[in-house]
This record gives C-alpha cells, structure tokens and sequence, in this order.
C-alpha cells in the first residue's frame, strides 16, 4: 500500500479534509495486505465451531533440520503437515486415548521472533470427536486426550519415516553444507543422531469458550515473519525492530540488522507458489466437512447454519467484523470520506 502501485484520493463530504489511499499489492507474505482475507477467513470458520473445548498444540522439529527444509520447503513442509496431523488423528482414534475421530486445524509458521528459520506447526484440535460409527460424540477430558510425550514420540517417528522416504524417492535436493548427505552411510547416521533427541511438541491450555479459539486463530492464521509496528527505525543503514527472546525468560529486546541481513531473513519465509499453509484434517477434512458438522452438531444439541458470505464490500465487512468504519472522516468524525479522483500506478516495482 505504496504510492508505487498507486490509488485513489478520497475527500470528506463535510470538512473537505483530504487524503490518499493507496492500492493492495495482495501478496499474501505482505504485513498490510492480509487483513480482509482474515476476515473472509474467520467469518467462515464462525460457523463451524462447536460448543465444545479447543486444545491448541505445537510441533517443533530439532534446528539440524532446518537448513534441509528450507531448501526442499514444498517437500518438507508438505511432510511436516502430514507427520503431525496422522500423529493426533491416528492417536485419537484408539480407544485408551480418545476412541473417535477428532477435528484439527493446522497452520505452518517458518520463523521465530528473531526472524530466523523455524519451522513449526500450530495445531487446534476439538476437544473430543465423532465415534467411529458416527452416533455419537464423545468428549475429552479438561486435559489434552493424549499425553505429550507419546505425541513427541509418534510425531519423530513419523516425520523421519516420510524424510526417509522422500530421500529415497530422490526427491530430497542437496547443496552446499547438506551435500555430504547424497552419501546413505552419511545420511543414515545424521537421521540416527536426529533420531536419538527429544522432539518437542507443547500443549497449551484449552481455550475457555469456542470464542476464544476465533480470537486465538485471527492472531495467527494470516501472520507473517514480522509485522510493521515491531520495526522501530530504518536509520544510518541499520533495521531495528524489538523481538522477544523465548530462551531468556520471554524478554522484550530489540535486535539491530544491516538491510541485506533483513531482507535475507524475510525471505526464508516466502513459501512456494500455491502452498497451503492452513490445512484441515479429521472431521474438518475439507471433503467431508459439512455432512460431519451436521451431524456433530445434532449430536450436541445445536442447530447447523451454513450461511453464505453476503456479496459485500471490503468497506462493509471490516464494520461488522470490526467496528470500524474506514469511510468515516478521520478527522471530523462526522462526514464521510468520498473518491474524487485516480492516483496512477508508477509501474510494477518488481
């Protein structure tokens, strides 16, 4: 939102106030432009909670492997989906733990807060699921249904079977610090040291109310590597931008970078072209969902409405999500704020 790709000029219809507006570039890795579809987003999710818990989980793998991901990152993330997801549902369907079929959402994020390369899932898991024969529902306790520790264990196991399997698929790609691992001695013993770690998964506390899970998700879901109000100056060739440190006790710090050093580490984060970094398994699995939630919700005693997003404007839908009301004049508070004329685009920027 630049004057590069320009914009219009709006003017307010009682003060006479001016000011610019300028066009999306509607890159999805861009800190301005991932609001409206948040709102698309969470508005359609609204109609597909249950009242019921939500657990919030998170798969970590060992930081030896991140340089690997980062250069097969639709493989690897791909693998990553897959190992964490067939970890809970497969978990929750035997009956010590859960006995049914559970409904998760899960959302890859590549970064840590200093910007550098962390590859992690971010998983929402209903607190209970459908029976396998789909007559009844059957709810978890308070506490996640199934120990961390048993998921940490499943989930490695996982993750390195389909690794292993990639690598010998050939579709693992090697270069620079990694090629030693073309050798299958030498990638055997790096997988067996990977394999000896403890890999961490974390359960958070359930969400209080089916709300809080919308409230949880629209902080996280269209999130990129770094947002524009934690960057503080771009002053004498240097970035600074605050960061909280996990390791030191979660303390707010501030982390200066050179430009080159910036932008390198952004960019680890741009993932491939038509990757989807939200995906829906269990009963929320995209091709079942509807029939599963029309019976999920019979079964809780609710009614099912699967509504259609209204035909509405960007302008609209930000007010009855929000509050706000972006036509209003920022300056009077009164007028409303009309288009009165183009701001031509200076050519791609690219």
């Amino acid at each position: 939102r630049t004057a590069v790709l320009g914009g219009h000029i709006e003017q307010c219809n009682e003060c006479g106030r001016q000011r610019n507006t300028y066009n999306s570039c509607r890159n999805r890795h861009c800190p301005k432009c991932q609001g409206l579809d948040q709102l698309k987003w969470l508005e359609k999710r609204k109609q597909e909670l249950l009242p019921i818990n939500y657990f919030h989980l998170v798969f970590t793998i060992p930081s030896e492997l991140n340089y690997l991901v980062w250069i097969n990152q639709k493989v690897l993330y791909t693998i990553l989906f897959k190992a964490a997801s067939q970890t809970i549902t497969m978990l929750a369907r035997q009956d010590k733990h859960l006995g049914a079929n559970p409904g998760c959402i899960a959302m890859l994020h590549t970064w840590g807060q200093n910007l550098m390369d962390h590859p992690h899932i971010h998983m929402i898991v209903t607190g209970g699921g459908l029976a396998p024969d789909g007559k009844k529902w059957i709810h978890s306790s308070k506490k996640f249904f199934i120990p961390v520790r048993i998921i940490a264990r499943v989930f490695r196991g996982k993750y390195l079977a389909f690794f292993k399997q990639a690598y010998y698929n050939n579709e693992i790609f090697f270069q620079a610090k990694t090629a030693h691992l073309k050798n299958h001695k030498q990638f055997k013993q790096t997988l067996d040291s990977v394999y000896k770690k403890q890999w961490v998964v974390y359960a958070k506390k359930p969400f209080s109310n089916p709300a809080k899970v919308l409230t949880y998700l629209g902080k996280y879901t269209h999130r990129i590597a770094i947002s524009n109000h934690r960057i503080l100056s771009m002053e004498n060739n240097r970035i600074c931008f605050k960061w909280k440190d996990y390791q030191d006790n979660n303390k707010q710090k501030v982390m200066n970078l050179n430009p080159n050093e910036f932008i390198r580490r952004f960019l680890l984060h741009i993932l491939p072209t038509g990757f989807f970094k939200i995906r829906y398994y269990g009963l929320l699995a995209s091709r079942n969902k509807k029939h599963n939630l029309i019976i999920c919700c019979k079964l809780l005693n609710v009614v099912y409405k699967l509504n259609k997003l209204d035909a509405q404007t960007w302008q609209k839908l930000l007010l009855k999500s929000t509050g706000f009301d972006v036509n209003k004049c920022p300056y009077c508070k009164k007028g409303q704020m009309k288009i009165i004329g183009l701001i031509p685009a200076r050519g791609h920027p690219f």
